[in-house]
């Protein structure tokens, strides 16, 4: 209909058809730049203009202090025979419980009780929501401050050297680290860490490392503590420090179990941005897990520059205020 009057007021005269569509064309793009504002016609702006346009969701922080610590000092000695040799290093008094040969579906429902019915504050609250499926338990009194190794082993009797094919419906080994004062459970926030350990058996003789690491909130939250992927100066062994026959025999051991890390990226060992190589690296882009940006560079990044994949939400390593602090000690 439209185009059947055009069509007739060009013939009755051109110069007014003319005038009328110009006349249309002020008035849409009034209506359009009205609703919209300035930012429709991005592409005629310089990029310091769309800087906002293009900065990801800066994921909202809250600094919380863990009072538990974890480390497997030996891995290479550990077996599900020998057993294995844990240094739980907490701030306050605690207890260290360990569950040999756990089931993984009543974690998984203990962990999910954690956040619906009842809060996992001691060690016999994660064994009434277990339902005792475990094989064996052993439990430890840590002093504050205390690093001093704790070993874990099956007893003779239980016959046990391995726990299966995959997919396995235990755990080798689950760590639960819980405050020993009733007092401290009502100033922090975290009042319990569940380690999911594996062990070497007779069927993967994969090393021993930690698999799962859970902080248990007193809100009711859980949360499961992933790596963050960064190219720095570290002085832990890494998987480049192993002979390749090894790192391809437990890479592919991991993807038998359905637990294959991720590629590393093997990056300069440098703490600088790896767009601009001068900035301090301050930044983590989710959910690639990438710690590659600095202040700077941030902003200009909708997708990582390490993996491309496209960022959803970012957080700082430190605020501003914590580098000016740190700047005097650098130098």
């Amino acid at each position: 209909m439209a185009a059947v009057f055009l069509v007739t007021l060009y013939e009755y005269s051109p110069l007014f058809y003319i005038t009328v569509v110009f006349v249309c064309f002020l008035v849409t793009s009034g209506l359009v730049l009205g609703w919209f504002g300035l930012g429709v016609p991005v592409i005629l702006r310089n990029s310091e203009e769309t800087e906002s346009s293009t900065r990801v969701l800066k994921k909202r922080m809250r600094q919380v202090k863990n009072p538990f610590g974890l480390e497997i000092p030996h891995p290479a000695t550990a077996s599900v025979t020998k057993g294995v040799t844990l240094t739980p290093d907490c701030l306050e008094d605690c207890i260290l419980t360990c569950y040999w040969g756990c089931s993984v579906q009543k974690l998984h429902e203990a962990l999910q009780k954690h956040a619906y019915c009842f809060r996992i504050k001691t060690p016999q609250a994660l064994e009434d929501a277990l339902y005792s499926e475990y094989l064996y338990r052993q439990q430890y009194f840590i002093k504050k401050n205390d690093k001093e190794e704790k070993y874990c082993q099956l007893p003779e009797d239980a016959q046990v050297v391995d726990f299966g094919p995959v997919p396995r419906a235990r755990y080798p080994l689950v760590a639960l680290l819980t405050l020993a004062d009733e007092e401290d459970r009502e100033i922090y926030d975290i009042i319990s860490m569940v380690a999911v350990i594996h062990i070497p058996d007779g069927s993967y003789r994969l090393s021993c490392r930690v698999l799962y690491q859970y902080l248990l909130l007193a809100q009711g939250q859980y949360h499961d503590l992933k790596q963050l992927f960064m190219s720095a100066n570290s002085t832990a062994p890494s998987s480049s420090d192993m002979s390749p026959g090894v790192r391809s025999t437990d890479r592919s051991l991991l993807e038998k179990a359905g637990l294959a890390e991720e590629p590393e990226l093997h990056e300069e060992n440098s703490k600088d941005c790896v767009v601009c190589q001068n900035g301090t690296v301050n930044w983590v882009l989710l959910p690639c897990r990438h710690a590659c940006l600095c202040d700077g560079c941030i902003k200009y990044f909708q997708q990582c520059p390490m993996c491309r994949q496209f960022v959803q939400e970012s957080f700082p390593l430190c605020s501003k205020k914590e580098q000016d602090e740190d700047e005097p000690t650098h130098i």
